[in-house]
């Protein structure tokens, strides 16, 4: 992984100088938008409150440094995999996971619209979601498993000989591939022996600004670091009017992409406010209370550019978030996979890549899951300074759906 000091999370804000109302996206034609069903919306729902428990569990584990993660691709990498698993190793993995008294039918078939719907929303946002499964040969995989996943997660399934020595470069083309170039590996050379079988996630945005950045009016200028000292960077700048929110406790800004389908929001704390803490205390129920807050607003935004790769292995969070079973070797249950048993999850593996400048955001991300074998209201003229650690958070709006989220202590280019 290559260290970066950025920070994370996900991109976004503004576009051209000279006042334009920013907060009310342009009339145009949107893709294939529909209400949401009922289960629909409970996935969402779960998935985005894994997903801000998931984020404060490495934020704990991360303090100082900058974190970004793609919630969305963690959960569906696992949700293929709870398809494998039985009993209360299942029943673990779906209280982890957030997914309460859904049933598995109506996960798998939720995610399998919602994965339609989100690449289909809006035609001028990239968005890619690709799922597979690699397993060895001499694993008795249940078709049921592979059936299951192939119809709902749309998984390319492939039995490949680990042993062979193009088998991890096999995998991670498939990556490199399904994230435009930007995550290139996901698995180790050589594959470790007692790995039996890799499930994957791979997610792709690239948005330009429905408005963009002028490039010309980017500056010089400094980001004030958590010690209280400065970092040159290079800020964006633009004035007008945006769905925006402050109150005593943050500034919150949302910017959108293409026909206005999906944005990145940027949460500023106030100054004096340490963004650990502000970020260890980020829920579900405060982020739908400010954004159900935000108005169009007139001011100006100063963003600065950056760029950050990411890369986590989950297995301690999620272990505390309530899966220890799925991970334990002696307990897991996976005969859902393998009638034999003796599987258990050894790995979930998670990498991010983001950049945000003048015209837009490209970002990317894969989860892998090894499995083996055991033997206050907004003020008319607001000045926002995004100079100093924030919060990003890249979402889909009509669904709701959070796509990445990420927390940013030091702008790196």
């Amino acid at each position: 992984m290559r260290k970066m000091n950025y920070a994370l999370g996900a991109l976004l804000l503004v576009i051209t100088l000279g006042c334009r109302d920013l907060g009310t996206p342009p009339d145009t034609q949107q893709g294939q938008s529909r209400p949401l069903l009922s289960t629909e919306q409970a996935l969402v729902a779960s998935d985005n409150a894994f997903g801000f428990k998931l984020f404060q569990s490495i934020n704990r584990d991360e303090t100082g440094k900058s974190v970004f993660i793609s919630p969305v691709s963690v959960s569906m990498a696992l949700g293929m995999t709870l398809n494998g698993a039985n009993g209360t190793t299942r029943d673990a993995m779906a209280q982890t996971l957030e997914f309460g008294g859904m049933s598995q039918y109506d996960i798998n078939s939720s995610y399998k619209s919602l994965i339609a719907l989100l690449m289909g929303l809006d035609p001028k946002v990239k968005f890619q979601i690709a799922n597979s499964i690699w397993y060895r040969p001499d694993l008795n995989v249940e078709q049921s498993f592979k059936d299951v996943n192939k119809e709902n997660f749309g998984a390319e399934i492939n039995s490949i000989d680990f042993s062979d020595p193009s088998a991890a470069k096999t995998i991670n083309g498939w990556v490199d591939r399904n994230t435009n170039g930007k995550i290139t590996e996901i698995v180790p050379d050589p594959i470790p022996r007692d790995l039996v079988m890799y499930l994957i996630n791979a997610i792709y945005f690239k948005g330009t600004w429905t408005y963009r950045f002028d490039s010309s009016q980017t500056r010089d200028d400094f980001f004030i670091l958590a010690d209280g000292s400065r970092k040159p960077c290079r800020m964006m700048s633009q004035g007008g009017k945006f769905s925006y929110y402050s109150d005593d406790q943050l500034q919150a800004i949302d910017m959108t992409y293409g026909d206005a389908g999906f944005s990145t929001t940027f949460l500023l704390p106030k100054v004096g406010t340490n963004i650990e803490t502000f970020a260890n205390q980020l829920t579900q129920q405060q982020w739908n209370t400010w954004i159900g807050r935000m108005d169009s607003t007139k001011g100006d935004i100063f963003l600065p550019k950056f760029k950050l790769e990411y890369k986590k292995k989950l297995n301690d969070m999620l272990t505390a978030m309530g899966m220890s079973i799925a991970f334990d070797p002696n307990t897991a249950d996976f005969r859902n996979i393998d009638r034999r048993g003796n599987l258990f999850i050894s790995e979930v593996m998670h990498k991010t890549f983001v950049q945000v400048d003048e015209e837009g955001t490209e970002a990317a991300a894969v989860t892998s899951v090894g499995i083996s074998r055991s033997s206050i209201g907004p003020s008319d003229n607001f000045i926002m300074r995004v100079d100093r650690p924030f919060i990003v958070v890249i979402r889909e709006h009509h669904s709701g759906t959070i796509l990445f989220i990420g927390k940013v202590v030091e702008p790196t280019l």
